[in-house]
């Protein structure tokens, strides 16, 4: 959720690059180091780009099992009665709609009309909630949530005592099963359940991820980060369970259209205009509300839309978006090769008038204007 520039990654060496003395670590960095993976600087963290490839580990995510160590994560508790009401000001979506052991996905609008951060909002009982950010937005979101925190709820910022796996495929109910007595196949998407998973107490294992290839995310304390990574690639061992990167969880997430907050949605775009008009409700008032349901009524002026290249050519962060008479009408804030479609696709804004599928543009690329068009997503479809 964070942005990605996979064609700049460069290797770090840790013992002349002073820059990396402020970098933090997971609970799990040794062990990726040991696993060969690449490392890199990446929202404030040494984090794990690959390990055998990002097509490789994108492939064993979709056919069978592949686990990220995501836990840069931020997570913040918020308890006490006004709970709810602090969290319904602060998100577009409706959180009173949350039951017990309920997650949904949302954003923190800002005053001007553009997004602060794209978060889960997990209920954990009527006066507890837990909200995950991104990594390179914790300290910005704590900062707005709490500069709106007028009813004294509890907050607390567990972000560096928290480990998150995501463990991702097909496979990953079978591998988890096994490790565990809660019933996992009785979880359902955008559910959770806290119990005793790996040996380990109160893990809290929700049916939820970002590669829309299915699986559980695992939120426990960070001293048990190994014994639960070890258990987990123990019992995956006959489904050739594999370590999987940043690199692979990017094309992931953008071959089912997943918005990646820096690159496809930010401070200076709308979740209006960014398609996620689905979780804006206006049930209720929340930050720039009266704003932002004006332009539901009077719609937007562009739109994030889903293209694929019908030329050879593969779209990246920044390029341009032209018409067919050349002029420049937007920019591509995603794009890759898909490693499953083995076609080049891409996310970008785009005028409202150009963003009905079938329409034809181009993508400016080495100065050459590349065709392309507007598909609907996700591009990948299991």
């Amino acid at each position: 959720m964070q942005r990605l520039y996979l064609s700049t990654y460069q290797p770090i060496n840790l013992s002349t690059d002073m820059e990396t003395e402020t970098l933090k670590n997971t609970a799990l960095t040794d062990i990726h180091v040991k696993l060969g993976a690449k490392m890199v600087p990446f929202a404030g963290y040494m984090m794990p780009v690959q390990y055998t490839g990002i097509n490789d580990e994108h492939e064993a995510v979709r056919k069978s099992v592949g686990v990220f160590d995501v836990s840069h994560m931020g997570e913040f508790i918020l308890k006490g009665p006004n709970a709810l009401d602090l969290i319904q000001r602060v998100t577009s979506n409706d959180a009173s709609k949350l039951t017990d052991g309920k997650a949904q996905y949302s954003c923190l609008p800002n005053a001007t009309g553009g997004i602060v951060d794209d978060l889960l909002v997990y209920r954990l009982d009527a006066n507890s909630y837990m909200l995950v950010v991104n990594a390179s937005n914790i300290d910005k979101d704590w900062d707005w949530i709490v500069s709106r925190n007028t009813a004294n709820v509890e907050m607390h910022n567990i972000s560096d005592q928290t480990s998150l796996l995501a463990v991702q495929g097909p496979n990953a109910i079978k591998i988890l099963q096994t490790l565990t007595h809660v019933d996992l196949a009785a979880i359902p998407y955008y559910s959770f359940q806290k119990g005793k998973l790996a040996g380990v107490n109160n893990v809290l294992i929700s049916a939820t991820g970002y590669t829309g290839a299915g699986g559980f995310e695992l939120y426990f304390e960070n001293e048990y980060a190994e014994k639960i990574w070890n258990a987990v690639f123990e019992a995956g061992v006959q489904y050739n369970i594999k370590p999987a990167g940043l690199g692979c969880r990017d094309t992931l997430r953008l071959e089912m259209g997943f918005c990646l907050y820096g690159n496809d949605i930010d401070d200076t775009t709308s979740p209006l205009e960014a398609g996620l008009g689905w979780i804006t409700k206006f049930t209720k008032e929340f930050t720039n509300s009266t704003t932002l349901k004006k332009q539901k009524e009077e719609g937007t002026k562009k739109k994030l839309v889903g293209f694929e290249m019908t030329e050879r050519g593969i779209p990246r962060h920044g390029y341009e978006i032209t018409d067919h008479t050349g002029n420049v009408v937007g920019i591509v804030t995603s794009g890759t090769q898909s490693p499953s479609l083995q076609k080049a696709i891409g996310l970008g804004y785009v005028p409202s008038e150009l963003s009905k599928e079938g329409s034809e543009i181009k993508i400016k690329i080495r100065d050459k204007d590349i065709a392309a068009k507007v598909v609907k997503i996700p591009f990948y479809k299991s």
